[in-house]
C-alpha cells in the first residue's frame, strides 16, 4: 500500500477523488488515553469491565495481543492480563464526535456520519472555494482533529465511497491513502475477497472454495457463475464493486439542530481576557458556518469545562435569529461574565441552537441600516477568494493561547 500512502507531505495524484472517508483511530481508547496520558504506553481496553462485559475498543498496543472489539472482556483479560480496563464514557465520546463533525462541516455540508467515529465527506463542490485539493483537505482534517481534540484519524481519499472506506482502513493508524480514479483497479484487485463490502466469513469461504481468492478473481468471473455461487442478489452486488464501480452518493444528515465550535486548551487558563478572545474566534467560526448553510439561530450557548473536568453550559435566547459574529460573541461574553464562576478553564465552546433558514430579518429599534452583518458578508467574500485567513478581527492577531506546556498562572 505504500504507493498510495501519503508520506512526507506527498501523495499520489488526487484528481477526481471527491470522496473522503475519515475514521478515528481506536476512538474510545484514544479518548480515554487523552484524558489519562499516563496510559499512553500501556495496553488499554475500553468496555464492560465485569465478567460478562464486552470490549468496545482497544488501543493498538492491546491489539498486538489479539484483543478486538466485540470480544468478551474475560477473553481479553486472558490475552492481555497487563492491560488497563476502562469503563466507557459515552457522553465524552459524543461530545468529541460532535466537535469532529463540526470540523468536517467547515469543509462541506455533504457529511454522512456512519457512527460516532467515522463519516463520509463529499468535497467535490468545495475544492474550488477552498483553493485546495482532496489530499490537502484530508491532511488538513487530520491536523485539525489532532490539534483540537488530541486524537488521531485515518483518511481514505478516492473517487467512490467503497474505495475510500477501504483505503482509510488500510492506512491505520494515523495515515492517509489516496487512490486516484486511474488506480482503482490496481488498488482493489490484489486484495482478498473478504475486502469486498458485504463479504463475511461464510461468503468468503464459499468464494475461496471455488478458486475465487482475490478481488481480481471476482471481477473476472462471469456473472452467471457468480450467481450460482453466492446467489443473484449478492452476485449483482459484488461484481460491480470488484470492477471498481460504486454509484452511491454521500447523503448528508437531516437538518442540523445546532452549530458550534469548541477548543480544548493544552494548558488550563484563568485569564478572562484570553477566554473572551477565544470566544470571539469560536463565534466567528460558528457564524461563518451558519452563513455558509444559509441558517440563523435564536439561542446562543457556551460550554466551559474546568480543570477538574466539571462542565457547565449556559444559554440565552435572542429576540431575533442571528448569523452575525458580533451578536453571537456579545451574547457569549455576557454568559461568561454573568453566569460562569471563576476557575481554570480546560475547554471553552460556543453553540447556536434553534436554527432556521428564514431569510426575513426583523429590525430592532435604533439598529443601524448597515453594520456587522454587512461586514461579515464582505469578509465571507474575501475568504472565498483569498482563503480562510484573508481577513479576521484584529484582536485575533494577538498571540494564541499558550500551548508550550507551561500553566497559565493563577491570579492573586
Amino acid at each position: 500500500m505504500d504507493r498510495y500512502r501519503a508520506q512526507d507531505g506527498q501523495w499520489p495524484d488526487d484528481t477526481g477523488c471527491s470522496i473522503l472517508h475519515v475514521d478515528m483511530d481506536a476512538f474510545y481508547a484514544s479518548v480515554e488515553i487523552r484524558e489519562r496520558p499516563e496510559l499512553r504506553d500501556r495496553p488499554v481496553v475500553v468496555g464492560g469491565i465485569g465478567n460478562r462485559g464486552v470490549v468496545s475498543s482497544a488501543n493498538y498496543i492491546a491489539r498486538e495481543f489479539g484483543v478486538r472489539s466485540a470480544m468478551p472482556t474475560s477473553r481479553a483479560r486472558r490475552l492481555c492480563p497487563d492491560a488497563v480496563f476502562v469503563p466507557p464514557t459515552f457522553g465524552l465520546y459524543q461530545e468529541i464526535s460532535r466537535g469532529v463533525l463540526g470540523i468536517f462541516r467547515e469543509i462541506t455540508p455533504l457529511v454522512e456520519p456512519l457512527s460516532l467515529d467515522e463519516a463520509f465527506l463529499d468535497v467535490g463542490g468545495a475544492l474550488k472555494r477552498l483553493g485546495m485539493t482532496s489530499g490537502q483537505v484530508g491532511q488538513w482534517i487530520r491536523q485539525r482533529v489532532e490539534a483540537d481534540h488530541g486524537i488521531t484519524c485515518s483518511v481514505g481519499v478516492a473517487p467512490t465511497k467503497f474505495v475510500a472506506k477501504l483505503a482509510s482502513g488500510l492506512c491505520k493508524p494515523d495515515g492517509m491513502l489516496v487512490v486516484s480514479r486511474g488506480e482503482v483497479l490496481n488498488f482493489l484487485h490484489p486484495l482478498p475477497v473478504s475486502a469486498l463490502w458485504g463479504v463475511g466469513e461464510k461468503t468468503a469461504e464459499r468464494l475461496r472454495n471455488v478458486g475465487l481468492e482475490r478481488v481480481a478473481d471476482v471481477a473476472a468471473a462471469p456473472l452467471p457463475r457468480l450467481r450460482r455461487i453466492v446467489g443473484n442478489a449478492m452476485a449483482e452486488h459484488l461484481h460491480p464493486l470488484a470492477l471498481g464501480l460504486d454509484g452511491r452518493e454521500v447523503v448528508a444528515e437531516s437538518a442540523e439542530k445546532s452549530i458550534g465550535a469548541e477548543e480544548t486548551f493544552e494548558v488550563d487558563h484563568w485569564d478572562r481576557a484570553l477566554l473572551k478572545r477565544e470566544l470571539l474566534r469560536l463565534s466567528e467560526k460558528t457564524a461563518g458556518a451558519l452563513r455558509g448553510r444559509g441558517l440563523r439561530g435564536r439561542t446562543v450557548s457556551i460550554k466551559v469545562r474546568f480543570s477538574d473536568f466539571t462542565t457547565i453550559t449556559r444559554s440565552r435566547t435572542l429576540l431575533v435569529p442571528t448569523d452575525v459574529t458580533q451578536e453571537i460573541f456579545k451574547t457569549a461574553t455576557q454568559l461568561l461574565e454573568e453566569q460562569t464562576p471563576p476557575g481554570a478553564v480546560r475547554l471553552i465552546g460556543v453553540r447556536v441552537e434553534q436554527l432556521g433558514d428564514d431569510p426575513s430579518q426583523q429590525l430592532l429599534l435604533d439598529a443601524p441600516e448597515t453594520g456587522w452583518r454587512e461586514a461579515d458578508q464582505a469578509a465571507d467574500k474575501a475568504r472565498a477568494k483569498f482563503g480562510l485567513a484573508a481577513i479576521r478581527p484584529a484582536s485575533l492577531l494577538a498571540k494564541a493561547p499558550d500551548r508550550s506546556g507551561h500553566a497559565d498562572p493563577k491570579p492573586q
